[in-house]
Parts: C-alpha cells; structure tokens; sequence
C-alpha cells in the first residue's frame, strides 16, 4: 500500500510547498509598499486571523456561531435545496437539472465508489461516499464565491470530522468482514518471521490506525488555507495598487488581478479535486478492511 505524507498535493505525489513559498515571496516583494501613506492607503495582506472570525451569535456558550459556521449552514442548506429541486420530479427522459445531478452522482458512483470497491461492496457505501464528496466540493467551493471568500474547510474542526468518518467506515468496514482476525492481520502480517513483529506491528499500527485520519485532514486543510492566502494576497494587493498608489505602481494592480483570477479558476479545480482525493482514498481504505487476506 502506498505511504501519503500530510503534506502531500492533491494528486498525493507532489508537495504543495510550492504554493506556500510562492505567498512568502509575495509577500516579501510587497513589504516595501506595505506602508501608510497618510490617507489610509495601507496594504494589508492574508492572515491566519481570517480563519478565525469573530463570534456572531451565543458568544460564551457552546453554540458559538462565526462566519466560518455560517457558511458551513450555508453550504448545507443549498446542497439539500440543489438535490431536493433535482430530484422531486424525476422522469424517464430527464430534464436539464436532473441530467446534471445524474451526471456528477454518475460521475462518483462509477469513477470512484465502484472504481475503489466494485459494484457488490460499492452499493453498501455508496450513501456515505457520494454524500461525502458532495459536502466536500460544496464547502471548497466557498472560498472562491464573491462575497464569501473562505472555504467551510478551511478550519480544522470540519476536515478532522471527515477524517473521524472516514475511519469509523474503515474500522466498520474491516471488523464487520473480518470480527475475529481484522485487528490480528493489519497489525500482524502474515509471512513474516516473528522477530521483525516489534519492528512491523508498531509501524502498521502507526501507519494504519493514526497517520490515515490525520493525513486526511491536513492535506484537506493545508490545500484550502493556501488558496484562501493566495487569492486574498492576489485581490488586496489589486486593490492597493488601482486605489492607493500612483502611476507607474497603479499598474502592477493588473497584474495582480490577473493572477487572481488565474489563482480563482486553479482552486476550483482543486476544490473539486481534493474532494475526489478524500472520498476515493475513503474508499481505497474501506476496500483494503474488505480484503480477503483480513
């Protein structure tokens, strides 16, 4: 089985550090205009205090409800009016909304449900994993919509929770097929000479038990709090330059909108793309607790 790192891309191969040292440069180059010019004209650029807003309602209690919170309400709220408007009419012969939601439920069901675990065991997680990917396209999506700007996933708390999921399907899935020996053969291989048990077993137990969760939420998480730096360095930095200096500074604002909108249309791939990582690896991982040599 293929070893990820935490840090990995979304393709799982290739490290996005990349992007993170390409905002750090950025960020240096802009340092210099980083200055008031006495009317206000000052650039801000991204900060981690974006992802962590101020409480908008129940301050003090355990309901606290920010603009990260929102958002993910949002999120749910439209994904159940899409399918509900998409699905309250079917037809023989489709219409246009329909053929949509048939085509992306297609697209999942077939490329990654059936792909991963084939059509006998597929049909039993099918519910769980078409409506993982469907959350998770929705709440990556948020962080490129006008208005908006920060991704439902871009804090913590929500990758860790489709992680946890992630594993309780995995954990479900291998004690349900194999009760008696799930545990004895992912820890204990079989074909191995016992010595090299105290070197394997704490290896397997690392790697399978603890690093999958949490490699699962941080590669969803890092790729999302990237982008959110990128695209509010990109669209701030425009604004200081069209609105807060003078020629020929005024045009590396196009420059700079420019990017953002190539950075836009990159993390709407990535979007999609991390939600087709997260739920097909959930599947790869459900398919290997199946595996016969449990």
């Amino acid at each position: 089985m293929t070893r990820t790192s935490p840090f990995s891309s979304p393709r799982g191969n290739t490290p996005r550090f990349s992007e993170i040292a390409l905002l750090h440069h950025a960020l240096t180059l802009l340092a210099p205009f980083a200055t008031d010019d006495g009317s206000g004209g000052e650039f801000h650029g991204p900060s981690l205090e974006d992802f962590f807003p101020p409480v908008i309602f129940f301050e003090g209690t355990v309901f606290e409800i920010n603009r990260v919170i929102l958002i993910r309400f949002f999120v749910v709220a439209v994904l159940l009016l899409l399918f509900w408007l998409g699905t309250r009419r079917m037809k023989v012969i489709p219409g246009r909304g329909q053929s949509v939601l048939e085509f992306a439920y297609g697209f999942v069901r077939d490329n990654i449900v059936y792909g991963a675990l084939g059509e006998k065991d597929g049909k039993r997680f099918l519910p769980l994993l078409v409506t993982m990917f469907f959350f998770i396209v929705g709440m990556n999506l948020t962080g490129i919509i006008p208005g908006i700007n920060l991704a439902g996933s871009s804090v913590f708390g929500l990758p860790i929770v489709l992680a946890i999921v992630s594993y309780v399907a995995f954990m479900y899935a291998g004690i349900k097929k194999h009760p008696g020996a799930f545990f004895k053969n992912s820890l204990f291989p079989s074909g191995v000479p016992w010595p090299l048990y105290f070197i394997i077993t704490p290896i397997e137990f690392l790697s399978t038990f603890i690093l999958r969760p949490v490699t699962l939420s941080i590669r969803l998480l890092m790729n999302m709090v990237a982008g959110h730096m990128l695209l509010v360095l990109c669209f701030s930095a425009t604004q200081f330059f069209f609105f807060s200096t003078d020629l020929p500074f005024t045009l590396f604002g196009a420059g700079t909108l420019a990017f953002g909108f190539i950075f836009t249309i990159f993390e709407l791939l990535v979007a999609v793309l991390q939600a087709y990582v997260f739920t097909y690896l959930t599947a790869v991982y459900i398919q290997l607790a199946l595996a016969e040599e449990h």
